[in-house]
């Protein structure tokens, strides 16, 4: 715990002088992100970080493999959906940025199974992912296949959201698809016909 308030200490000390207009124009004026980012609770990939992103830039929401739920609403709890609808229709964001990454542990845990420890809420959570994992070809890059596909499916799955799609449609709301490789350091685009770098 020590080293959490050694580290708010030094925010105090030399982040918070240079960056109190900002966060004093955010409290005053609220949040206006203009993009919403989907992303894996991994500890190695923050979005901020990866984006080089300033507090009140990107609305994040993150969660195990980054994953969109299909558009379901009944009496459960969605803690992405309701995200994604805040984000969506009140924020008004320019766009939803999904973004998966490589050693994804999530997405392990959907093609060799869930730890025995995650069994309560990881195991049922990543089902949600098994039609990603039809088609995947095999071999030495299963699993960067199947990350990949699982950014595609979140992507599909945001488009069930009928409020994502008519925003979609109007050319209001863009969406896009990522990696990030924690090894290399390398951001790709999700496309059809595979990873681009950026």
């Amino acid at each position: 715990m020590e080293r959490l308030l050694d580290g708010y200490r030094r925010f105090r000390t030399t982040i918070w002088p240079a960056e109190r207009a900002r966060y004093e124009a955010l409290a005053k004026w609220g949040q206006q992100p203009e993009t919403l980012v989907i992303a894996c609770s991994d500890s190695r990939v923050d979005p901020q970080t990866v984006f080089g992103a300033v507090p009140g830039e990107l609305f994040v929401v993150r969660n195990v493999a980054a994953l969109v739920p299909a558009y379901h609403p009944d009496a459960g709890y969605h803690g992405t959906s309701a995200a994604l609808e805040f984000g969506v229709r009140v924020l008004k964001v320019a766009r939803i940025v999904v973004v998966g990454h490589a050693q994804c542990g999530g997405v392990r845990a959907m093609v060799e199974g869930a730890p025995e420890e995650a069994r309560d809420f990881v195991q049922p959570w990543v089902a949600m992912a098994r039609p990603a994992l039809r088609g995947l070809q095999g071999g030495d890059d299963t699993l960067t296949q199947a990350e990949t596909e699982v950014v595609r499916l979140s992507l599909r799955n945001l488009a069930t959201f009928p409020w994502i799609q008519s925003a979609v449609s109007a050319g209001r709301l863009e969406l896009r698809g990522f990696r990030f490789d924690i090894h290399t350091g390398v951001l790709a685009q999700v496309e059809d016909g595979g990873l681009v770098p950026v």
